[in-house]
């Protein structure tokens, strides 16, 4: 019978090596790096890794463990370069473009675009987020939000980009890889969606109700109780509420906030109708300008890869090498390429720690492109 004690015993001897071999590999990596450092030339060599992977496969003597030592193989070119990519930053080698740090916002002397109409969700993120006596401006379009801020109508943007229930606004998404405009900060709003009518409407009579398409599907239970009330989509919840007003009509109602029914004077028939209690939607402050606010915990990427096997899975490997925890991953389609797509990334950090330099070097270096989209 086989002793297991003694197995073990030759397994920790194999490691003990291993570890050795390691760390010598390692120094004669920090050799290349100087090397590459003094004649200008790239960390990345992919000719170069490739040919040295098929050149240990064939030192492979039982075939079943080729696939095993390629990935270990990968795996350690993989550690090599990115303490190659740590020198280079140490050395003040950085791709990073130059920033401004800010002590704090100026809420108070600015002008702030945000889409829709008094009332919405939007509005009053922005009312909270800057104060009751905040300059803004109001436009019909999140690429209009865009459009202002990039020509400098206005100094900062109010943008929805995810809900706690119904996930991410996409197209905000698309427009932040779009345009040069950073995220400078979030705030939160809780989503409470109440029923409002005319004054003189009877719950009796209605027939239609109004509403953003994700305002009626956060309220889905409560409009179960209601099946013969017509549901009809709109192009957001404040202008539902001030439809109702313009229709004059009491056997319509509108899904919406109670600022809404103060903005436009209707009457609340029904609070807290939605169907989650803990709602909220995420809103990020926007500005034309490379700032970020001293301080700031939060790092915003989007970046494109190969459809290669691995590629995703090694520059995510960036942020867990450099220690970094990322808090959200979503992908969009990249119009005009079937079957292509673009990452969105939030993790954890500051864009002067040396951890967040090193993971977004080693990802600028290998990614076929990123964008810095904010850090706050």
């Amino acid at each position: 019978m086989l002793d297991l004690n003694e197995i073990r015993r030759q397994i920790d001897e194999i490691d003990k090596q291993l570890v050795s071999l390691y760390e010598e590999r390692m120094q004669l990596a920090t050799d290349v790096a100087n090397y590459k450092i003094e004649t200008g030339k790239k960390i990345l060599d992919t000719s170069r890794e490739e040919s040295k992977l098929k050149a240990i496969e064939n030192m492979v003597k039982d075939e079943t463990n080729k696939h095993g030592v390629n990935e270990l193989f990968t795996q350690i070119m993989a550690m090599s370069r990115k303490m190659q990519y740590r020198l280079m930053e140490l050395n003040g080698l950085t791709l990073r473009q130059p920033c401004e740090i800010i002590d704090h916002i100026d809420k108070e002397h600015c002008k702030v675009v945000y889409q829709g109409v008094p009332g919405a969700y939007t509005y009053i993120a922005m009312k909270r987020f800057f104060g009751e006596n905040v300059n803004h401006i109001q436009v019909d379009t999140w690429r209009d939000v865009m459009e202002a801020v990039k020509n400098g109508d206005a100094d900062f943007a109010v943008f929805p980009i995810e809900n706690s229930t119904t996930g991410t606004v996409a197209k905000v998404y698309d427009l932040l890889q779009e345009y040069n405009n950073y995220i400078i900060a979030e705030t939160y709003v809780k989503v409470e969606h109440a029923l409002l009518g005319l004054p003189e409407t009877d719950m009796n009579n209605i027939k239609m109700v109004y509403s953003h398409p994700q305002g009626l599907l956060q309220c889905e239970k409560y409009l179960d109780g209601h099946k013969d009330w017509q549901q009809i989509g709109q192009p957001n919840t404040a202008g539902s509420a001030k439809r109702i007003l313009e229709d004059k009509d009491p056997t319509q109602v509108a899904i919406a906030s109670k600022e809404a029914a103060q903005c436009y004077g209707l009457k609340v028939l029904a609070e807290n109708i939605n169907d989650e209690d803990n709602n909220t939607t995420r809103f990020v402050i926007v500005t034309n300008k490379r700032i970020f606010v001293k301080g700031a915990k939060k790092m915003s990427i989007c970046f494109e890869t190969n459809d290669e096997a691995g590629t995703l899975y090694n520059l995510m490997s960036h942020i867990i090498y450099n220690g970094l925890n990322m808090t959200k991953i979503e992908s969009r389609p990249i119009e005009g390429r079937a079957w292509e797509f673009r990452f969105f990334v939030d993790f954890m950090g500051n864009i002067d720690d040396l951890a967040v330099k090193n993971a977004l070097r080693g990802i600028e270096e290998e990614a076929n492109s990123i964008k810095l989209l904010g850090n706050y």
